[in-house]
């Protein structure tokens, strides 16, 4: 680096690295590394590319706020395309444990609630959520329009709702 470049660098970040830094901070949403990393590579932009910084070609401190702009949207988008990259300082939660003993005795709830209902409301939720059948093919199943389906659907939700709230059960 020649002298002519360390004095144009110095004057460069005497003149506006406070600025370009409080600006690079806002992109960043506070991050001060970021926002320094930015400024960084605002000023060696600007180093590499003197041309840039003539006065007739406009102000100085806007080439560099556009460029610190320019370099702070490249860095989202390059973050953004990283496919499961997580940014936190927060450990993950450890996977949660299933217990089957408890799994058991629920379905065995919600069997015994099932049993409970109607055998027309019992039969469209089994079709529909048990075997995962769309409307239109729960009602080709049960022989009944659509219209039925959806209509037993409700009340049936409704009345398993019910048993299992008589059952004690909560939430």
């Amino acid at each position: 680096m020649s002298d002519h470049d360390a004095h144009l660098l110095r004057a460069l970040h005497d003149e506006h690295a406070e600025a370009l830094y409080a600006h690079a901070l806002r992109l960043v949403n506070g991050d001060r590394q970021r926002a320094e990393d930015l400024v960084q590579e605002t000023l060696l932009r600007a180093w590499r590319h003197p041309e840039s910084l003539d006065p007739r070609r406009g102000s100085v401190r806007a080439w560099l706020f556009t460029t610190a702009r320019n370099l702070a949207i490249d860095a989202w988008r390059r973050r953004s395309t990283r496919v499961g990259e997580v940014f936190t300082d927060e450990l993950p939660e450890p996977p949660e444990v299933v217990d089957e003993t408890e799994r058991a005795v629920e379905a065995w709830t919600v069997a015994e609630a099932l049993n409970r209902l109607s055998p027309s409301h019992r039969d469209v939720l089994v079709e529909c959520f048990y075997q995962g059948r769309s409307v239109s093919e729960a009602a080709s199943r049960l022989g009944v329009p659509p219209g039925t389906v959806k209509s037993r659907t409700h009340y049936a939700l409704r009345s398993l709702r019910l048993v299992l709230a008589e059952m004690g059960v909560t939430g």
